[in-house]
C-alpha cells in the first residue's frame, strides 16, 4: 500500500454507519460502541465493540474490523504465513518485542477503560505471538500509526483496498 488511511476521530455510531456495518458483517454487529476508523471510501472500517456483549458474555476483541475487502487482503496475509513470520521475529529481536508488548498494554488500557475484563486476553495473540492479524491491523488503524507495530507493518502490506470505492451500498434516508 502506498499510503495507509491516515487515523479518523472516534465517533458515535449512525443508523447509517450501523447499518453499513450489518451490510458488511452480512449481521447486526454485536456490542457497537463506536465507530473508530473511517476507511477512504467514508463507511466505518474498524468499530470498537463493548467488553461484553449485550447478553453479558465476555467480547474481549474491542476493535472489529468490518470491511469484507479489507478482511479478504488480510486473510490473504495469513494464508501466506504471515503470522508465523512474524512470532518468529518476536522470540529473536526484543525491541520488536517490547513494542508489541506495548501495544497489548494499550490496547488492554483501552478495553479496561470501557469495563474490566478480568482474566482475559487482549486480542490477536498480544503479547507473546501472533495469532490473528484482522485485530492487529484493526487496532494499528483505530490507534493510528506507532502503536502496534506489527498492526503497523500488516497494514503496509496490504493493498488499497478501498480504490474501488464502498465495499457496501447503504440505501439514503
Amino acid at each position: 500500500m502506498q499510503t495507509p488511511p491516515p487515523p479518523t476521530e472516534r465517533t458515535e455510531p449512525t443508523e447509517a454507519d450501523t447499518a453499513a456495518c450489518a451490510r458488511q458483517l452480512g449481521r447486526p454487529p454485536r456490542g457497537l460502541r463506536a465507530i473508530a476508523h473511517r476507511c477512504p471510501c467514508g463507511l466505518p472500517d474498524v468499530v470498537e465493540t463493548s467488553p461484553r456483549l449485550p447478553d453479558g458474555s465476555p467480547f474481549p476483541t474491542l476493535y472489529y474490523l468490518t470491511c469484507p475487502r479489507a478482511a479478504s487482503a488480510i486473510g490473504t496475509l495469513e494464508a501466506e504465513g504471515v503470522m508465523k513470520e512474524m512470532t518468529d521475529r518476536l522470540a529473536s529481536d526484543p525491541e520488536l518485542a517490547a513494542a508489541y508488548r506495548a501495544a497489548h498494554e494499550d490496547y488492554l488500557r483501552c478495553r479496561d477503560g470501557i469495563e474490566e475484563l478480568t482474566g482475559f486476553p487482549s486480542a490477536g495473540g498480544m503479547p507473546d505471538r501472533v495469532k490473528c492479524l484482522h485485530v492487529l491491523v484493526a487496532h494499528a488503524l483505530a490507534a493510528g500509526p506507532g502503536v502496534n507495530p506489527l498492526g503497523d507493518e500488516a497494514l503496509a502490506m496490504l493493498p488499497e483496498w478501498w480504490w474501488r470505492g464502498p465495499c457496501v451500498q447503504v440505501k439514503a434516508e
